[in-house]
């Protein structure tokens, strides 16, 4: 509806699933440059935050309001946007959505941290 295309790589039904594999087939996506932005959702986006950030390059925010998601891209440079499935209606994962997407990284005086955090996944 927003003119963003997209892949969506699952879960087509509500059946279990590895989490972990499809936070990999996003993150990978992203780190390589295939993908911009990723989104992933798990029952608390938690396991799916953890996963992602393991993928060099990512840096995956789990975002519970419009508040967290506008700081993720504005402080973090966030590139894969986490969030929750229960507990939450439809109409306010939107709205997280649309303000995670409707938001640039400010740069600045965060350029130097995320320098920190590339140089902590380096190990």
């Amino acid at each position: 509806q927003s003119g963003y295309s997209y892949h969506d790589f699952g879960c087509y039904n509500t059946e279990s699933v590895d989490y972990p594999d499809l936070a990999q087939k996003v993150g990978d996506g992203v780190a390589s440059g295939e993908f911009d932005h990723g989104v992933l959702i798990c029952s608390t986006g938690i396991g799916m935050c953890i996963a992602a950030n393991k993928i060099k390059g990512i840096r995956a925010a789990l975002c519970h309001d419009t508040f967290t998601a506008k700081r993720a891209r504005l402080h973090n440079d966030a590139n894969v946007l986490c969030l929750r499935g229960e507990e939450i209606e439809a109409s306010e994962a939107l709205e997280i959505v649309k303000t995670y997407f409707s938001t640039s990284f400010e740069g600045g005086r965060h350029i130097p941290r995320l320098d920190k955090i590339t140089k902590l996944e380096a190990g």
